[in-house]
């Protein structure tokens, strides 16, 4: 067989193994263990097929902290996944891109807990809210801007 057709059948294979590892990351969580809309989020992350650790704490601030989200960038979780910082309910299309471009950057996050987002659905009510890049300086810049999905989960 000629080595430019191995090469060519070889590629896919390539490609589905590239596939399949960025799909095996581990998103590890750390919540209170008493937030609901952590575990509703948990539950959207595990449908959109991402693999979830969790671990219950009595304060995420420690975490976050280490994790180098700023303050006044936190929500009511903070995870990790391959080296980045994910704070709050960030959506899961949001996580995918950041793996997919990976960015120089502490990691993203959902800012509070906005109506609408993953995990923060409410029945009638849908805000708009954005995710934000954190870069390693403390700033942070819009990554996306989202219409909440109250009607997606209904509870």
């Amino acid at each position: 067989m000629s080595r430019l057709r191995s090469l060519s059948l070889m590629a896919p294979l390539a490609l589905i193994a590239c596939a399949q590892a960025a799909s095996a990351s581990t998103i590890d969580v750390v919540k209170t263990p008493w937030c609901g809309c952590c575990s509703a989020w948990i539950e959207r992350m595990q449908a959109a097929g991402f693999t979830l650790s969790v671990r219950d704490v009595e304060d995420t601030t420690p975490i976050a902290e280490a994790a180098g989200v700023p303050a006044n960038l936190r929500s009511c979780h903070t995870a990790t996944v391959e080296g980045y910082a994910i704070e709050g309910h960030v959506p899961a299309e949001d996580i995918r891109r950041l793996l997919e471009e990976r960015p120089d950057a502490v990691g993203l996050s959902v800012p509070g807990m906005p109506i609408g987002s993953p995990g923060m659905e409410a029945k009638g009510r849908s805000d708009t809210y954005q995710t934000v890049l954190i870069m390693r300086d403390g700033k942070h810049k819009v990554w996306a801007t989202h219409q909440g999905t109250a009607t997606a989960h209904q509870h």
